[in-house]
């Protein structure tokens, strides 16, 4: 394996201690690379990693969008940030399914269920602006056509757990009515965005059935699972951590519940919220009738108790560009220390694996090869930032982009690979350059890329 591969998964093991090593993983970095993290810089992080959103085409420019997402809500998102919250729901899918064999797949329309209650009514605010400012009705008339606009609105959903509630009769003879087993989807809903008003956010969703004797342990089974995953992919596993919801916090028909939290600067924000729901929302979500929605715990009939689990994958995304931003210093070649921001998002994650740069004054051959060299990462499935986009740029300026950008390699094509096939791979995490066949790039990245998820 390449040297930094090796370092790569050296560097992991060090992070899956999680101790209070953190500083001590630190260190080891500091040491290794002759940089020093900077402990106490007076930059308001949260404000720092904003604008590097915008820079970095995570979102998209606009103190509305930068607002939703910090809030965790939907936001416009620029280029990187579509690829690393599809990279972050996969990750979430991928999990879900490999952890129970009994886990399907739905999904529900995002008009929420008007019979049961659930939902956020959608008004054509045009159409009623136009109904209140209409002289030709009289006030009867205008109330009339009033009424009749509400009764016609949509009503969007607030939850994904109604839409599973609904579908779950549908799936029970894929199960042969045997407990346990999952319905998971992704999906939007709206929730209250502080203002009293709802903004809409993107959560992942797990609703598990299983036998009324063995919920509890499940809900303790899940949390386990779930705070190991959100560890995987941080930089600082420690600043993801669980608690038990106190009894005045319980959701409305919840016997116990769990959250998942990361402890951002201003506070620790939830994450993932799990719920052990017992049977009343099943049972009334199917008329109360407990005949059609019995399942076989061993030999017995039984109405299964709900276990749910809720993310909202845009504060998670929030989270992680959070726990990866690492602002250091380092001496350049002429020993003058600066400040590098480096975004250290986990190899899965990082929505490009490669930049390739063909420098200033690129010839038409460089180009060429640049061109194929792309179309071979992107045939491979590995995302990659092409090299005709900035070519007026120095080197240095275009690594230190790279590395805001959270871009895990920088392939250099100069004349020298036109000579001998011979590029210069750089680092991110380490910043070490090595000579590479262009042959070879394509396997090296494979191969570190399944090192990462191996991890």
């Amino acid at each position: 394996e390449s040297s930094i591969v090796a370092e790569y998964s050296l560097y992991c093991v060090l992070l899956s201690i999680r101790v209070p090593c953190r500083d001590f993983v630190g260190q080891y970095i500091a040491n290794r690379y002759k940089t020093t993290v900077c402990p106490n810089d007076e930059t308001d992080p949260t404000r720092m990693l904003l604008e590097l959103c915008v820079d970095g085409f995570y979102v998209a420019p606009g103190q509305v969008h930068t607002d939703l997402f910090k809030r965790g809500m939907c936001c416009n998102y620029g280029p990187l940030g579509v690829e690393l919250k599809k990279n972050l729901l996969e990750q979430w899918w991928s999990s879900i399914k490999r952890s129970r064999t009994q886990v399907f797949g739905i999904s529900t329309l995002t008009t929420g269920d008007e019979k049961s209650g659930e939902g956020n009514p959608s008004l054509d605010v045009e159409r009623l602006n136009q109904l209140l400012d209409a002289d030709e009705f009289n006030k009867a008339q205008r109330t009339q056509r009033i009424l009749m606009l509400l009764r016609q609105s949509t009503s969007l959903r607030t939850n994904l757990l109604q839409g599973a509630l609904e579908q779950y009769i549908s799936w029970l003879e894929l199960v042969k009515r045997r407990l346990p087993f999952g319905l998971a989807e992704t999906g939007l809903s709206f929730q209250p965005d502080g203002s009293g008003s709802r903004a809409e956010a993107t959560y992942a969703s797990l609703v598990w059935f299983c036998s009324p004797r063995s919920s509890s342990q499940w809900l303790d089974h899940w949390a386990r699972l779930r705070l190991q995953w959100w560890r995987k992919f941080a930089l600082a596993p420690s600043e993801f951590s669980s608690r038990d919801v106190q009894v005045d916090e319980l959701q409305e028909g919840a016997s116990r519940g769990v959250k998942i939290v990361y402890s951002f600067p201003w506070g620790q924000e939830t994450l993932e919220n799990l719920w052990s729901l017992g049977d009343s929302d099943l049972l009334q979500t199917h008329g109360g009738v407990r005949a059609k929605i019995q399942c076989f715990d061993g030999q017995k009939l039984v109405v299964p108790h709900v276990i749910s689990v809720v993310s909202n994958m845009d504060r998670s995304m929030m989270a992680y560009m959070h726990n990866s931003l690492q602002l250091m210093k380092k001496h350049d070649g002429k020993q003058k220390l600066y400040r590098r921001k480096v975004l250290k998002l986990h190899p899965v994650l990082a929505p490009v694996k490669v930049a390739l740069d063909m420098g200033r004054g690129a010839t038409l051959e460089q180009r060429q090869v640049c061109d194929g060299l792309l179309q071979e990462f992107l045939d491979a499935g590995i995302s990659a930032w092409p090299g005709s986009i900035d070519i007026t740029s120095s080197a240095e300026k275009l690594n230190t982009k790279y590395d805001e950008m959270g871009v895990l390699f920088t392939m250099v094509i100069d004349e020298n690979t036109l000579e001998s096939g011979v590029l210069q791979v750089r680092s991110r995490d380490t910043t070490i350059r090595e000579s590479k066949h262009i042959s070879e790039v394509k396997g090296f990245l494979l191969r570190y890329m399944r090192a990462a998820h191996n991890m």
